[in-house]
């Protein structure tokens, strides 16, 4: 039975994490030690539901490490050095917030740390373990549809108000990018950008460069083509994900917020009736319970490839963008 240590009582740690967690307890009781969940957050000094300490320190007398999961939900810049502090203190199994890392050189900060600490990590990307996710991961496999041609993902929501109180996301690609990411390797496999695009996002007068959104296009190397845009400035909602098999599409929508957790998916074959499903999806709940299944063993053996995989496509893809807007302004000067 394992403890918790929330570390990060932001949005998503107290916001996110928290509330899956209490779901996550009552139905796996006996995967969870008695005796309330830890929070660790010099910003907040008390979180509904959360025994706030003064410091991971604290925490680690409370609880002992090594049977305790860590939550890391802090602001992707801060996490190699907070890794290594919890490493120190005897902290081995980490459940971290996505991104994994915002570039490569925290990417490998964090997999140095990995081997050299022996950690146990996983990363809270929901959509790996959503329920629509692995009907659509069965379906591949099955061939049921011949090859998969392309995978197209549309996730739309405005995004301001969050955007001008936090900087924990320097730009669109590490809002709801990294979702679909992972998503896509796991359907079609490794990829490289064939192209990306950032926007800024603007509210009256006031303009936040690379916040409005994003699009990618990845070539997988099997051969399947996939298309990613996450609008942060659209009015309305959308998690949308289409695969073009080649005699089917399916087109599935994931839940939008913590207010609905419920997914559907359409199968359309031609000379058919399209055949619709609406199922329970609450992915991050789902994806809490098989990670403290893991650990509960005595060594989890968490699965990183595809987290590791879109970090390097996003640092790739930030590249890109960052290389397209030198030139622009290359341009612009010759031109003036």
């Amino acid at each position: 039975m394992l403890h918790t240590l929330i570390v990060g009582l932001g949005r998503s740690g107290q916001g996110l994490h928290a509330p899956s967690l209490a779901k996550a307890r009552a139905a796996a009781p006996d995967l969870f030690a008695p005796g309330p969940i830890l929070g660790y957050d010099p910003l907040h000094e008390r979180a509904d539901g959360i025994h706030v300490v003064d410091s991971p320190e604290e925490a680690a007398r409370l609880y002992p490490p090594e049977r305790t999961v860590v939550h890391l939900c802090t602001p992707p810049r801060l996490r190699v050095e907070m890794l290594g502090h919890l490493a120190d203190l005897g902290y081995r199994r980490i459940i971290v917030e996505k991104p994994l890392a915002l570039d490569l050189v925290e990417l490998a900060g964090i997999a140095r740390l990995r081997r050299s600490r022996g950690l146990d990590l996983n990363v809270a990307t929901p959509w790996s373990a959503s329920s629509l996710t692995r009907r659509l991961v069965a379906v591949r496999r099955s061939g049921v549809f011949g090859g998969l041609r392309a995978i197209t993902v549309v996730q739309n929501k405005p995004r301001f108000t969050r955007s001008l109180e936090s900087t924990s996301h320097p730009t669109a690609f590490d809002v709801e990018v990294p979702h679909a990411l992972a998503a896509a390797v796991s359907l079609a496999g490794d990829a490289d950008v064939v192209s990306a695009d950032l926007w800024d996002m603007n509210v009256e007068r006031l303009r936040m460069p690379g916040l409005g959104g994003a699009r990618v296009e990845l070539a997988h190397r099997s051969g399947t083509l996939t298309r990613i845009e996450s609008d942060l400035t659209c009015p309305t909602r959308e998690r949308r994900i289409v695969l073009e098999f080649d005699t089917a599409v399916l087109t599935g929508h994931y839940p939008c917020s913590e207010a609905d957790h419920t997914a559907q998916l359409s199968v359309t074959v031609a000379g058919r009736e399209p055949a619709r499903s609406v199922f329970p999806d609450d992915a991050l709940t789902a994806l809490l319970r098989s990670c403290y299944g893991r650990y509960s063993r005595p060594w989890g053996g968490g699965d990183l490839p595809a987290q590791i995989e879109a970090v390097r496509l996003l640092a790739e893809a930030k590249r890109l963008c960052a290389s397209t807007t030198v030139a622009r302004e290359v341009d612009s000067a010759v031109g003036a």
